[in-house]
């Protein structure tokens, strides 16, 4: 292994266990003369974490937001039922305890007496109920209902073929929370850590409809409070006074810049206006990479997730399978890696990462042969003589640039393809591809939970949030649907392998590699999480002078 390239195990991304603390030290002698001497102490300097996202999170509601941005920044002032400790392990949060039946169907949680909302209300059971159905309503528009879809009743009602009384979650009283699922799931408890599951202040989201995009009108549970929204510029966070476990939070105080050019956030780094360089809080360019890996300086988070090409399957060219798979065998994965990437991560031949365990060996490989073939055959069956216009879309990121770049050189050589590129601000290219407003472009998926369902559950159907491409195949739903029901883990196992099978013989996405994100290294931030699946928790973090 290069000296540059360190990995950290997806157990636990942590970079110092070593707590500490000062104080001032007091003379109390008492001065000869009899005279009585008081020193002031000095009142300590607050701790303030200066971080960077890339952009404007498009919400702070737990409920709706489906991209990473967002979602740290939710972290920040709310909390599930479960959370992670220093090592990245998951604990207990807002529950105290929990409890569940032998075969993993039923689960009961205990919420913490102690639990406050930022305005001092009580946390309780009903908030989680509450906020469970509400991001269940068709009328939410949740990205992430199906999620929820492990509850009893809950895939049913959000179809409408079910009633909101027969969602399987309820609060029994004030600070108990019981589950009844429709089949067993082992890993029911990691799911409740997921923003989707989060407690919601009643009033708060019915008083005001756009309370999740204002500092003064977002009411949390979570270690700090929103003090500060200058939209497309910065926000800043500060300790909760009302959390249960203040205590723990050392940070008096978060400073978020909003920067779009991962240069621009390097070069604070290095100049001591930021304390993170790099992933999570942004994404290093390739041409800083190379120069920081010959100074040893990169580690890689190596947090399962796979990036991709992501085809409009209801969008000539693009509704032929056969159009598809010649983009997708034409790609030259190793020269992305090697010469823009440079994190040393693995090509992907399959959606679900390798470190899932459905197929190490991957579905496909690269073929530029069968490409032209395949490319001709789909041509012919659409009707075609002449190849359409090709329009390819992607964020502002430096990476995903010279991916594009290097993609359209690929298709060029091997297909005989033209293509235009076409870039726009997070924000604006997340709305566009979720709407479906776009041909084709890149996808990087990041786990929300560490099994395949996660990777393939997202193209079940046609309309659900994160399906992108508008992928419908009735097989692979089935497939889908008897592995939430099978309990023998191996035949579960072959239910999503043969599910993922079909996703990469139809190809609505083509793999490109699995996810690496390289960072730099703060000896100074001490206790900052990177959670296990990606993305920041900053709990526990402080600054060390």
């Amino acid at each position: 292994m290069p000296k540059w390239l360190l990995r950290i195990s997806v157990t636990a991304l942590l970079f110092s266990l070593v707590a500490g603390c000062s104080t001032a030290s007091t003379d109390t002698t008492k001065p000869a003369d009899g005279a009585q001497t008081v020193a002031e102490p000095a009142a300590a300097e607050p701790m303030v974490l200066n971080w960077s996202i890339p952009g404007e999170p498009p919400t702070l509601d737990p409920g709706i937001a489906s991209d990473a941005p967002s979602m740290d920044m939710i972290n920040l002032v709310f909390e599930g039922l479960t959370a992670v400790d220093r090592q990245g392990e998951m604990v207990n949060a807002t529950a105290e305890s929990f409890t569940q039946s032998p075969d993993f169907s039923h689960y009961v949680f205990t919420i913490r007496k102690d639990a406050k909302w930022s305005n001092g209300d009580p946390v309780t059971a009903h908030d989680f109920e509450y906020g469970i159905k509400r991001n269940l309503d068709p009328k939410t528009a949740a990205d992430y209902a199906y999620q929820l879809f492990y509850i009893k009743g809950a895939e049913e009602y959000y179809t409408g073929k079910g009633s909101l009384d027969d969602v399987g979650v309820k609060a029994t009283d004030d600070y108990t929370l019981e589950f009844t699922l429709r089949a067993p799931t082992p890993y029911f408890r990691e799911l409740t850590s997921f923003t989707t599951y989060y407690p919601l202040h009643k009033k708060t989201l019915e008083s005001n409809p756009n309370w999740a995009n204002d500092a003064k009108t977002i009411v949390g549970n979570g270690p700090f409070v929103m003090d500060v929204w200058e939209h497309k510029a910065k926000m800043a966070f500060s300790k909760s006074p009302t959390y249960w476990d203040q205590a723990n939070v050392k940070l008096d105080r978060i400073e978020i810049a909003m920067i779009e050019d991962p240069n621009t956030a390097l070069s604070m780094f290095e100049n001591g206006d930021l304390d993170w360089g790099g992933y999570p809080a942004f994404n290093l360019s390739p041409d800083a990479i190379g120069k920081l890996k010959e100074e040893g300086k990169i580690i890689v988070a190596d947090n399962p997730g796979t990036r991709g090409v992501i085809f409009n399957t209801t969008k000539p060219p693009f509704t032929n399978k056969k159009i598809r798979q010649a983009f997708a065998y034409a790609i030259d994965r190793k020269e992305i890696i090697d010469g823009i990437l440079q994190t040393g991560v693995a090509p992907a031949f399959g959606w679900s990462p390798v470190s899932m365990g459905l197929n190490p060996d991957g579905f496909f490989k690269e073929d530029p042969e069968k490409a032209k073939q395949l490319l001709a055959e789909g041509m012919q069956e659409l009707g075609l003589k002449e190849f359409p216009k090709l329009t390819y879309y992607y964020d502002v990121g430096e990476t995903d640039k010279k991916i594009a770049q290097a993609l359209q050189d690929r298709w060029k050589h091997t297909l005989g393809i033209d293509m235009e590129i076409r870039t726009a601000e997070w924000k604006v290219y997340y709305a566009d591809v979720l709407e479906g407003n776009y041909q084709f472009g890149i996808w990087l998926w990041g786990a929300d939970f560490n099994d395949p369902i996660n990777f393939l559950e997202m193209f079940k159907d046609k309309d659900g949030g994160n399906n992108v491409v508008r992928f419908d195949n009735q097989e692979y739903r089935e497939l889908l649907n008897q592995s939430y029901y099978e309990t023998d883990p191996e035949k579960r196992n072959k239910l999503m392998f043969d599910a993922e099978k079909i996703l990469m013989e139809e190809m609505p996405v083509a793999p490109i590699h699995f996810r690496g994100n390289p960072y730099i290294k703060n000896d100074k931030v001490k206790d900052f999480v990177i959670l296990p699946l990606g993305g920041s928790y900053f709990k526990y973090a402080y600054v060390e002078k």
